[in-house]
């Protein structure tokens, strides 16, 4: 219970890494701000921000489920306000809600473009900016973006989705430094290989030999609010990284889908 009192925000988190994320927080003893656009069951994908919510409750914890479009300003609005205003503080911001589609830049539409920019960048642009005057006032705040570290280099074929992760990553080494001396510290994680979740099912990238479970992510986000602000604040971490220099673990075998394989760093090699 390292985040006992602590309230959490996590963003797309009705199912897959976001759900993963509550839950871990939760367990640590974080009361979770459930953030994301399914309220209502879906006919394509499982889960509502009121499914995550209960599973939270039955941890012992309390939440707050929030139908929120991280694109819109209003809405953002309304999220932290929301969570004030029940729990009277944010410590941690989740910025998990994101859109992916992978082509050669000529072969984008336009709304694809709109989309994987306002979900990815803009929306952790808006819930940031929303958060900080109160982690300020309270010198004390976690700010975490599922990004990747910044590489140039890996862009062919992926460039605007890259572009708007690039983009939150951008955001939390900006947020690093301008917020320094407010106790406000903010960093990206990226998993090492593809994560099983219903995007990775539905664009079909890989199988289950080659997936590990969310919950690396959650864990790996665990630790970084757990750690000391200057351990964290600046840095895009992989998954694997975090948890051997925070958690001081090794073998990642258990995380696998699969039972025994060992996937391969499909996303670290995207980036690197």
């Amino acid at each position: 219970m390292r985040l006992k009192g602590q309230v959490a925000i996590v963003t797309g988190s009705s199912r897959g890494v976001g759900k993963a994320v509550a839950l871990a927080l939760a367990r640590e003893g974080c009361d979770i701000v459930v953030a994301a656009k399914t309220d209502e069951p879906h006919t394509r994908l499982p889960g509502t921000i009121h499914d995550t919510a209960d599973a939270v409750r039955a941890l012992g914890r309390n939440a707050l489920p929030v139908k929120c479009n991280v694109r819109e300003f209003d809405d953002v609005q309304r999220l932290v306000t929301a969570t004030l205003d029940e729990f009277g503080r944010v410590d941690i911001l989740v910025n998990n809600a994101g859109a992916i589609h992978w082509a050669p830049l000529a072969e984008w539409p336009a709304g694809k473009f709109d989309l994987v920019m306002g979900v990815n960048v803009r929306g952790a642009f808006l819930c940031s900016r929303a958060v900080l005057p109160h982690m300020r006032e309270r010198k004390h705040g976690r700010i975490v973006m599922m990004s990747p570290p910044v590489n140039v280099a890996k862009v062919a074929g992926k460039a605007p989705y890259l572009v708007s992760k690039m983009g939150m990553t951008m955001l939390a080494h900006a947020i690093a430094g301008e917020e320094r001396e407010s106790g406000v510290a903010a960093c990206a994680l990226w998993p090492v290989t593809m994560i099983e979740s219903e995007a990775t099912r539905f664009f079909q990238m890989g199988g289950p030999l080659e997936w590990r479970k969310p919950e690396i992510l959650a864990d790996a986000t665990v630790e970084i609010c757990c750690a000391e602000p200057s351990r964290v604040t600046g840095r895009a971490f992989y998954d694997e990284e975090v948890l051997r220099e925070l958690r001081g673990v090794s073998e990642f075998s258990t995380y696998s889908v699969v039972p025994g394989t060992t996937p391969a760093p499909v996303c670290r090699e995207m980036v690197e």
